[in-house]
């Protein structure tokens, strides 16, 4: 397996492009199931998990085509694709390939709604809690899917069509709203979904389905109404920049030091992950080409936050505050109120120096003075990236092993840090 080994103590000054959103592109790329035309998305991030859906879509007989670049495009800023689901051969999602990537159970939504019919196996995705598909199936029983669990799949059917209904989530689910949207929009009748997610990624899959001819209202609220449409057309759509990546570069920055603009980066996308960093010390200045970050010289000061859905303080960026605030001076509180089981990178942070104490779903940490090189084993994704943080400030040289988490989500990582300056190289295994 490739390693990456970071030599610490280096700033980070230059600019730094922001890749277009993970969270965002899965669901569109999925969404291409639900039209026989085709789907073109700008700004597709170069990740492990966009190629493995790739091949999901490609077992349905979803065909795909990597556009040719375009003026702008690098490496590092995302890619083109065209999707046409014009003849789908199966409806059937097997456990080999599902198991490996949770979003991808979501193709049940423009399967059943499309087709009538769906057989997903349960899904696996990062070991952080159980993550359950019963708010999902919850919104397809709402709108009269039929659901059957057998041999560890879930079987959806619906002979007459899928009919609108109120659907009504006990508690905020982004994956549960995805795939609401997903099957109303070709239900018969309208649907309301109430405590709907409000996360930036909900809004643009909206904005996508809309320029397909859906008619969705309301997303980014905690109501979206959905009047059912026919059948939907093709159209093309740009991600929008990748928040959870904005977040983990800004505290890159203010942990290692330096002055960096985070490109294509939009500020009111993680408002409350930048409101959080100016509290912790670090200067933030949204720009027109992106967002400005910089740390030269002063400390950084302890911060308590709580995850929250959106607009709150992300969950996916717990771990990588959490690296920042080993070095702050003073006593951080975090609580973890998303995911159990989000703590697996304490561990590993402490085999580098850092004080950090556990109680349930509160870590207390205690900055220390300096963080030291060691080996370290990423357990998911953003525990692999909060690693990749803490090294960037450790004295001496830390190996970050089981990198492939990192590939899952971060789009050109080394190449990105390395432009700014800091010694980052990937070994491979």
């Amino acid at each position: 397996m490739d390693r990456i080994v970071i030599t610490g103590g280096a700033p980070l000054t230059g600019v730094l492009p922001i890749s277009g959103a993970k969270n965002a592109a899965l669901p569109l790329m999925i969404a291409s199931l639900l039209t026989g035309d085709t789907l073109e998305l700008a700004n597709v991030p170069r990740l492990a998990d966009v190629q493995l859906l790739l091949r999901i879509l490609g077992n349905h007989g979803v065909d795909h085509t990597v556009v040719g670049r375009r003026p702008g495009e690098s490496a590092e800023t995302g890619q083109t694709l065209r999707l046409c689901a014009s003849t789908i051969i199966d409806t059937t999602a097997p456990y080999e390939l599902v198991s490996r990537m949770r979003a991808s159970f979501w193709v049940i939504a423009p399967l059943v709604a499309r087709f009538g019919e769906a057989r997903v196996s349960l899904p696996g995705g990062c070991a952080i809690g159980t993550r359950p598909v019963d708010l999902l199936i919850l919104a397809l029983e709402r709108l009269g899917a039929q659901i059957e669990i057998e041999a560890g799949d879930v079987v959806a059917r619906t002979p007459k069509g899928l009919k609108g209904a109120e659907i009504v989530f006990p508690k905020v689910t982004v994956s549960g709203t995805h795939v609401a949207m997903m099957a109303a929009v070709l239900a018969n009748g309208t649907t309301v979904i109430e405590n709907a997610a409000r996360e930036p990624e909900i809004v643009d899959v909206a904005d996508c389905l809309n320029k397909m001819g859906a008619k969705v209202s309301g997303a980014g609220t905690p109501t979206i109404v959905i009047e059912g449409v026919p059948r939907l057309g093709g159209a093309r759509h740009e991600v929008l920049p990748d928040r959870i990546e904005t977040g983990t570069y800004a505290m890159a920055v203010a942990m290692a030091g330096g002055d960096v603009l985070l490109e294509n980066a939009r500020a009111p996308l993680l408002q409350s992950a930048l409101d959080t960093l100016v509290q912790a010390g670090v200067t933030i200045d949204p720009t027109n080409a992106g967002i400005r970050v910089a740390r030269n010289g002063a400390g950084l000061d302890p911060v308590d936050v709580t995850t929250e859905p959106f607009p709150g303080f992300p969950t996916d960026l717990q771990a990588q505050l959490m690296a920042l605030m080993t070095r702050a001076k003073g006593t951080s509180r975090i609580r973890e109120t998303i995911f159990e089981n989000r703590f697996m990178h304490v561990q590993e942070l402490a085999r580098l120096g850092a004080r950090i104490r556990l109680d349930g779903d509160l870590a207390t940490v205690e900055g220390v003075e300096r963080l030291r090189g060691a080996p370290v084993m990423a357990t998911d994704l953003r525990a692999s990236v909060s690693l990749v943080i803490a090294g960037l400030a450790a004295e001496g040289e830390t190996t970050i092993n089981r990198v492939y988490h990192l590939d899952r989500g971060f789009e050109a990582l080394e190449a990105k840090l390395t432009r700014c300056g800091a010694q980052v190289e990937r070994v491979r295994g």
